[in-house]
C-alpha cells in the first residue's frame, strides 16, 4: 500500500530522506483547484469535499490540506489536467535535487578556473613589469635591495619568484589549460542543472579522469581539503553511474524513464490516491 512521504516506517541503519517534504518545506505545497468555486468527481484525486470540509491534495509531497472555499473563486472549476503542470516526485526529484547540487559545484569550478586563467594570461602579457614591481616591494618591505627571493630559498616568496623564471610560452598554455578545464566545467554545470543526459556522462569521465591525480597527490601530503575533494569525487562518480544508470548498467536509461513514469504525471497520482471517505465507511443497516 502506497504511504506518503514521511509515514513510513523508520529503517533502523539507514535513514529515509524524503526530497519532497523537503522541496515542499522550501516551496510550499503544491495544490491545484484552491481558486475553484466547485469541485467535480473526476478532480478527487487532488481536491474533495469530505463531511463539508475541503480538502487539498499536495501533488507533490502528497499531503492533504483542509481549507476554506475561496472567497472570492477565480474559475468555476480546478483547470483541465492538460493545462496542469505536474511537479517531480520520488526518485525524479530526487535525482533533479542531486544533480543541481553537483551542477553548483561545478558552476563555482568554472568561475574559479575561469578567473585563474584570465590571471595568467595577464600576468603573462604584463610579466616583466609585474616581476619589476613585485621586487620592488618586497625590498620596500625588508629594507633591503637586490633579489630577496633568492636570500630565502623557499617559503611564499620563492614559489612567486619561481613563477617568474617559467617561459612566456609556459604560462600561456596553463592559462589556456586553466581556461579549456574552465569550458568542460561550465558545460557540465549548465548540462546538469537541466538533467541532460550528456552532461551526466560528460561529469561521470571528467571527475574519474582526475581521481588517479587525487591519489596520487593524497599518497604526498594528506590535507583536509584534499581528502574531502576526493571523497566528494568519488560519491559523485558513484551515484552517476550506479543510481543514473551510466553506460546500461541497472538496466540503463530505458529503466530510469519507467522509474520516472512509475512516480511522475496523473497515472501515479490515481495509483496513489486515497479512496474516498464514503468508500472506506461501512454501509449503514
Amino acid at each position: 500500500m502506497h504511504r506518503p512521504p514521511g509515514t513510513q516506517k523508520p529503517r533502523r541503519f539507514r535513514p529515509r530522506f524524503h526530497w519532497e517534504l523537503l522541496v515542499c518545506g522550501m516551496r510550499g505545497h503544491e495544490l491545484i483547484g484552491t481558486d475553484a468555486a466547485n469541485l467535480r468527481p473526476e478532480d478527487a484525486v487532488v481536491a474533495r469535499e469530505e463531511q463539508g470540509v475541503r480538502w487539498y491534495r499536495c501533488v507533490r509531497c502528497d499531503s492533504w490540506v483542509p481549507l476554506q472555499p475561496p472567497a472570492n473563486p477565480t474559475r468555476e472549476t480546478p483547470p483541465p489536467r492538460d493545462e496542469i503542470e505536474l511537479p517531480l516526485r520520488g526518485k525524479a526529484l530526487r535525482d533533479r535535487v542531486v544533480l543541481r547540487v553537483i551542477a553548483i559545484d561545478r558552476a563555482i569550478h568554472f568561475f574559479v578556473l575561469a578567473a585563474l586563467a584570465v590571471a595568467v594570461f595577464l600576468f603573462a602579457a604584463h610579466e616583466v613589469r609585474v616581476r619589476d614591481v613585485f621586487y620592488r616591494l618586497v625590498n620596500a618591505v625588508q629594507g633591503s635591495t637586490g633579489n630577496p627571493a633568492h636570500a630565502s630559498g623557499h617559503g611564499f616568496l620563492h614559489s612567486i619568484e619561481h613563477v617568474f623564471t617559467l617561459k612566456s610560452s609556459t604560462l600561456y598554455a596553463v592559462a589556456a589549460a586553466a581556461a579549456a578545464y574552465a569550458v568542460l566545467e561550465g558545460a557540465e554545470a549548465v548540462g546538469l542543472w537541466y538533467q541532460k543526459r550528456w552532461a551526466e556522462y560528460l561529469t561521470f569521465l571528467a571527475t574519474i579522469a582526475f581521481i588517479p591525480y587525487e591519489i596520487y597527490e593524497l599518497a604526498r601530503a594528506v590535507s583536509p581539503f584534499k581528502l574531502a575533494a576526493f571523497v566528494v569525487n568519488v560519491a559523485i562518480a558513484f551515484y552517476l553511474l550506479f543510481a543514473k544508470r551510466l553506460f546500461g548498467l541497472r538496466g540503463g536509461g530505458a529503466a530510469e524513464v519507467r522509474e520516472r513514469e512509475r512516480d511522475v504525471g496523473w497515472e501515479a497520482l490515481e495509483r496513489t490516491a486515497p479512496p474516498a471517505l464514503s468508500e472506506r465507511s461501512d454501509p449503514v443497516a
